[in-house]
């Protein structure tokens, strides 16, 4: 199977042995994130990741849940309604310190009620 695997490079190491597994399985695996091209612009960049979002069979994600990059290439996949994996979501989010402050604060008002 043809797979793009998109999200940041900051999980560079779990991609990497991601894409082993794959590729150990057969599959062919390109990952747009980890082919330097530091003479093209933004743009330029969009279009190379669409083209590999094209050419896949499966679109395999790894995403921080903060990179804008990543969300818009997810879009892509959308778009072209290619089947997504969701490999890897960071844990630990923004979004998740408002959630555990709410259930804190909530705690402690519980508290303050008894």
């Amino acid at each position: 199977m043809k797979i793009t695997v998109i999200g940041s490079t900051q999980y560079r190491d779990k991609i990497k042995s991601y894409v082993r597994e794959l590729a150990q399985r057969g599959n062919v695996v390109r990952v747009p994130a980890f082919d330097d091209h530091p003479e093209w612009d933004e743009l330029r960049i969009c279009e190379y990741n669409r083209r590999l979002i094209e050419w896949a069979e499966e679109v395999h994600i790894f995403w921080d849940q903060r990179s804008m990059g990543t969300v818009f290439d997810f879009g892509m996949a959308f778009a072209l309604r290619k089947p997504v994996k969701v490999v890897y979501l960071e844990p630990k989010t923004f979004a998740g310190v408002m959630k555990k402050y709410e259930a804190l604060l909530a705690a402690e008002e519980r508290e303050e009620t008894k």
